[in-house]
């Protein structure tokens, strides 16, 4: 009989501390109902005490799903578990998720304490965030620069405290694959009690090593994996949770098993990248665009005879479609919302319709609609409450002349209208909307997705700008990557702009 390897997805919570990738509510609630039928056993919904936007969203997240375990992040802090405890009183099943950095890098610079100090913290936590829920997962953060002995001894005294799951995170992303399984093998011949609970992993890539200390952590005992849709996640990102998937689903031999549907990956790997305004990059493994793409000949030739010569998994076992319907301006209301069904997005008919129209109008610019063209079409509505919109945008450059842009917007229904000349188009634009918006802003970064499906592809625009000392995120995705622009820096402005 497999083994159960438990997915704890944290997508919602670390994964969304990427700057200018924040969610609001109901963009959670979406995402929680696409991990639930993708079949994650716990979602890390949040840090409630960390704001009241977290802790709304792990109270709505109780409510949203029905048999994943919701789980609220805290330290060992009674405060945190209290207001943690709170956030999930609603849930079905609900976990503490709570802890204290155990590293001597922790313990003597983070905290100016001691390893018996810290001891207690850890075991004062768990008995506290017993008291409000059965289900309690402590986590050693920088357990991956922490001696095993001493580790060893924390996960000891939690278990016997009532954790029922210890999280070994290798927070830096330090440990080399065979460091981290052997880490995980030495807590499991050495804990007393150590198959009361759940050993886990939580791995990061600074080092590009997530996914491989993950399978290591595995094959030496640890039964949950906490990964991130995509692999996002602070710096260098967290474990792939279709990565650690896939490699399982492989290697029948090792005969651990998950819950995962993987025909659901790729439709929410989409997903998530374009609510979260993360792109994902082309040779991403599993879901990136090239992912299942022969350009060399002998390996187009190996794969028409045979699929297996070149490609270890079937690209419909992670939901992509060699025969997917094509989307053109020919294309029905039906056609569109099958590609959203496969996607995991439901639209009721009143949005479908208004997605339709702006897809009819896209269709006319394009040849062909791709997934994240369509993604972008329903997010699109997110910037209708905006104060401020553009209007129009007039634009004249060429060689040898200089670039003079035209710009109206409406503010708060009244329009304001500039016109500046720049170093190129784009430089102009934003020179005329400056104009209109008299605030001391500067732009820390310009990032144009790269077009390579053809020069009437969508342009996508992520920008950062600058406000009093503050970052603000914009984003826009446009044929016109002039109007992506301007629209990615308006979308800033609307968040520091009231």
């Amino acid at each position: 009989m497999a083994d159960r390897l438990f997915i704890f997805d944290t997508t919602l919570r670390d994964g969304e501390q990427v700057p200018g990738c924040q969610l609001n509510t109901v963009e959670k609630i979406q995402v929680a109902r696409a991990l639930e039928e993708l079949g994650v056993d716990v979602i890390e919904a949040g840090f409630p005490v960390s704001s009241p936007g977290d802790f709304k969203s792990v109270v709505e997240l109780t409510k949203a799903v029905t048999w994943p375990t919701i789980c609220a992040l805290t330290r060992a802090v009674e405060k945190d578990i209290e207001v943690a405890a709170e956030a999930l009183k609603a849930a079905k099943r609900g976990r503490i998720h709570t802890g204290i950095g155990t590293s001597d890098y922790h313990i003597k610079h983070k905290f100016n304490s001691n390893q018996d100090e810290i001891l207690e913290r850890a075991i004062a936590a768990t008995k506290y965030a017993k008291k409000y829920v059965e289900d309690v997962e402590f986590y050693c953060e920088d357990a991956g620069r922490t001696d095993n002995e001493y580790l060893a001894k924390v996960v000891e005294a939690v278990i016997k405290a009532g954790a029922t799951v210890v999280n070994i995170p290798d927070t830096t992303g330090y440990c080399l694959p065979d460091e981290y399984g052997a880490k995980i093998k030495y807590l499991m011949e050495h804990v007393d009690g150590v198959h009361k609970a759940i050993i886990s992993t939580h791995c990061h890539n600074d080092l590009g090593m997530a996914t491989a200390n993950t399978v290591q952590g595995v094959l030496n005992g640890a039964r949950q994996v906490e990964v991130t849709i995509n692999g996002i996640g602070e710096r260098a990102g967290n474990t792939s949770l279709e990565e650690v998937v896939m490699i399982f689903k492989s290697h029948k031999e090792r005969n651990i098993e998950t819950n995962i549907n993987t025909s659901k990956i790729y439709g929410i790997s989409r997903m998530v990248s374009s609510l979260m305004n993360m792109p994902v990059q082309p040779n991403k493994a599993i879901v990136g665009r090239n992912a299942f793409a022969h350009s060399s000949g002998i390996h187009q030739d190996g794969v028409l005879k045979n699929r297996e010569s070149y490609e270890i998994i079937d690209p419909k076992d992670v939901g992509i479609d060699d025969n997917a319907i094509v989307l053109t301006a020919r294309s029905g209301r039906a056609a569109l919302k099958h590609r959203l069904n496969v996607l995991g997005v439901k639209l009721d008919s009143d949005k479908l319709d208004k997605v339709y129209e702006a897809f009819l109008k896209l269709a006319d610019r394009k040849k062909d609609i791709n997934d994240d063209d369509v993604l972008m079409l329903v997010g699109e509505d997110r910037t209708s409450t905006h104060r401020i919109k553009v209007d129009y945008l007039q634009v004249t450059s060429g060689v040898g002349v200089k670039s003079v842009a035209s710009v109206c917007l409406d503010i708060a229904g009244e329009k304001f209208e500039a016109a500046a000349s720049g170093n190129g188009p784009v430089d102009a634009a934003i020179k005329a909307v400056k104009s209109i918006i008299h605030r001391q802003m500067t732009i820390q970064e310009f990032l144009i997705q790269a077009i390579d499906r053809g020069s009437d592809d969508v342009g996508k625009v992520h920008m950062q700008v600058e406000f009093e000392g503050n970052m603000y995120y914009g984003f826009s995705a446009n044929t016109d990557i002039i109007a992506a622009s301007v629209e990615a820096f308006v979308d800033a402005i609307n968040k520091f702009v009231k």
